[in-house]
């Protein structure tokens, strides 16, 4: 018996819709899902992999198919039929991918603003950190601005970035500093003055990274939260996030910033609230055993490696004092403090 063709393709656009969305489930693909905002970015990638497994057996379904069926045969020496065209199909398969790319589109674009990506915006920046702005006269023009007096003028964006969202709402986040430089991550709690060479935060708790530049252009890219944001000279960026599980996990610079690129790493420790808790309790110990120290040495005699000694091994960089005497900045704005390491100390 002889199935009709109409059949045979129901059937087969059956399979194919099975077939893709069982692999856009299980595709295996991404590493193991360790934030809040992971779990969105796989959401958009499922239905990425879904859509494109389902195109690609589509196309190549079809390909096989009439490379068999209208393969020439042995003896046919004639030409095929000349085609000119067909417009409703020329239409059906412009139409098709123009609909998913705006459907993906909405779709990551509402991901984003989930994830905090547009809750920087409309915020106030401080005048001396404006570079080009505007600002209207009264005569109602639009002249760039020279001066830093009139920045007051207009609202900017504070910062670039990912933003809280509303899962970190009716808890204060904790709170980090994170320099980069030429080749390592150095984070700073601001509360409680304590430095580290990685990142400790506590689980389903929000976290706020207010991240700056040494040199070059850096990235902060943790592949297990599904998070990267870059860090660039002379801007501050920042990235809220929530861990929602326990673990140890790469920090990895995702922007060429010199030769050693490629070892410029560190690592993100997601620890339960008491196991944070004893660990920032232990280094704020560490810190002020160390401040003893040097108080011992009169102010006026005291050097930066004097100040930056104590620091050295909390940090658990394989670095000097007096290098890190070298790391000082000039203290940036914002209202977050500056990270003048051995002011600190004194």
């Amino acid at each position: 018996m002889k199935i009709p063709s109409n059949i045979l393709t129901l059937l087969a656009g059956v399979t194919l819709t099975l077939v893709s969305f069982w692999y856009g489930q299980n595709h295996g693909l991404m590493p193991v899902a360790a934030s809040h905002e992971a779990e969105l970015v796989d959401e958009l990638f499922d239905a990425m992999m879904v859509i494109s497994v389902g195109l690609v057996l589509l196309v190549e379904g079809v390909l096989i198919i009439a490379a068999i069926r209208f393969r020439r045969r042995d003896g046919d020496e004639t030409d095929g039929p000349h085609i000119e065209g067909n417009v409703p199909l020329e239409i059906l398969w412009t139409s098709i991918p123009a609909v998913i790319v705006l459907g993906i589109s909405v779709y990551s674009f509402s991901l984003y603003q989930e994830m905090g990506g547009l809750n920087l915006r409309n915020q106030p920046i401080e005048p001396e950190t404006v570079q080009v702005a505007y600002a209207a006269d009264e005569a109602g023009a639009m002249p760039l601005m020279a001066s830093a007096d009139d920045a007051s003028k207009s609202t900017h964006t504070a910062s670039a970035g990912i933003g809280p969202t509303r899962e970190m709402a009716g808890q204060p986040p904790v709170t980090v500093n994170v320099k980069a430089l030429q080749y390592a991550f150095i984070f700073t709690y601001p509360e409680s003055g304590v430095i580290s060479g990685e990142l400790k935060v506590p689980v389903d708790r929000g976290v706020q990274l207010i991240m700056q530049a040494q040199d070059v252009i850096h990235a902060f890219w943790v592949p297990e939260l599904r998070l990267k944001q870059d860090i660039v000279p002379g801007k501050e960026t920042e990235l809220a996030f929530i861990a929602t599980r326990e673990g140890t996990y790469p920090i990895v610079c995702a922007e060429l910033c010199g030769p050693y690129h490629g070892a410029m790493r560190s690592q993100i420790v997601v620890q339960s609230p008491d196991e944070f808790d004893t660990w920032m309790q232990s280094q704020i110990a560490s810190l002020d055993s160390g401040v003893e120290t040097v108080a011992a040495v009169p102010a006026a005699e005291r050097s930066d490696a004097d100040y930056l000694a104590p620091l050295a091994q909390p940090l658990n960089l394989d670095v000097e004092a007096d290098a890190l005497a070298q790391l000082q900045p000039p203290a940036h704005s914002h209202g977050h403090p500056p990270y003048q390491l051995a002011a600190r100390l004194d």
